[in-house]
């Protein structure tokens, strides 16, 4: 990668990694209830969604090297600071996804992981409290990424046996999911629409709930009781809500934000197929089946579009206002 061009790469091309990793997480979830086919899928895209962590993290690792000014003002941004989330959270996802082949390995990540997500966190939440230069229209969906980290910790954490801590990052994340929902809302209803460029992270509004709904039901024990139930319905119905807005998001041109629209749905996916089997409902299990189809389709579609922004020189640009 020429060196002009890596002072540009984005910190939100690790929201790809995401997307990946969840489509991933979605065949393999479905190859455990019974199709051995699914169960070969995710372990191919599980692989490749390894790779491209290596890669992104080898490459942002460089352009900090090189272009530590470049890495500063993309953390003072009021909102690409959120995506350096995406880091610890793709370390956390890829400790889900090994466990069970290479727990030892997996632990590792998993501490990494961790540690990373609760000093980003800390870093992220001081830097709201104390800023100089927000303003509301700068508060939008992606400011879940780092509540969305903190929920997926219990995933992989209680496996590895790290149940007191993972109720530690539970806690933080489903309180300040609470939190910035209703501000986000507030900053939605009455205030200026979104820039299209923005527009895909609505789709964030699905992550918490579910994922939430993962966490929860590995740290109560698979046991799926009412506080379960109100978070994966309040997923299903921003399912709903955004489907019935299809027509405002199928008419955008493609952003590198697009990759917002696939962790959610992954999430949603593995929330439906962990509902199926704990309420016997095959109902449930549909609808995880048509989330995951739509999920293949949405990451091969951005996949295309992120490569062909790459080959033809417009992805490592300078961001145009």
């Amino acid at each position: 990668m020429p060196s002009d061009k890596l002072a540009h790469l984005p910190i939100a091309l690790f929201a790809s990694v995401m997307g990946l990793s969840g489509l991933a997480m979605g065949w393999l979830k479905a190859g455990q209830i019974g199709n051995a086919l699914a169960l070969d899928i995710g372990w191919v895209i599980r692989v490749a969604a390894s790779l491209l962590l290596l890669t992104l993290v080898f490459f942002y690792a460089l352009k900090s090297l090189r272009y530590p000014d470049s890495v500063k003002a993309e953390f003072a941004h009021p909102i690409k600071i959120n995506f350096f989330a995406t880091i610890p959270i793709g370390l956390v996802l890829m400790a889900t996804l090994w466990s069970s082949t290479h727990p030892g390995a997996a632990n590792v990540l998993w501490w990494v992981g961790a540690i990373l997500m609760l000093i980003l966190t800390l870093l992220t939440m001081s830097h709201w409290i104390h800023h100089t230069h927000y303003q509301f229209n700068h508060l939008n969906p992606a400011w879940f990424i780092p509540v969305v980290g903190n929920l997926l910790i219990p995933i992989a954490g209680v496996r590895l046996g790290h149940v007191e801590l993972s109720w530690f990052f539970f806690s933080i994340g489903i309180i300040f999911w609470l939190v910035l929902m209703t501000i986000v809302m507030n900053r939605l209803i009455f205030h200026d629409p979104l820039q299209d460029r923005m527009r895909p992270t609505l789709f964030i509004l699905l992550a918490p709930p579910a994922v939430g709904f993962l966490s929860y039901v590995a740290l109560n024990g698979g046991n799926l009781d009412a506080f379960a139930r109100v978070l994966y319905f309040t997923g299903l119905f921003l399912v709903l809500l955004l489907m019935s807005n299809a027509s405002h998001f199928l008419k955008l041109p493609f952003f590198i934000s697009g990759w917002a629209y696939s962790f959610p749905v992954a999430a949603m996916a593995l929330a439906s197929f962990e509902m199926g089997v704990l309420s016997t409902h095959f109902g449930f299990t549909a609808i995880g089946w048509a989330m995951l189809t739509a999920l293949t389709v949405i990451v091969i579609y951005l996949t295309y579009k992120t490569l062909e922004a790459l080959l033809k020189g417009r992805l490592l640009v300078p961001e145009q206002h």
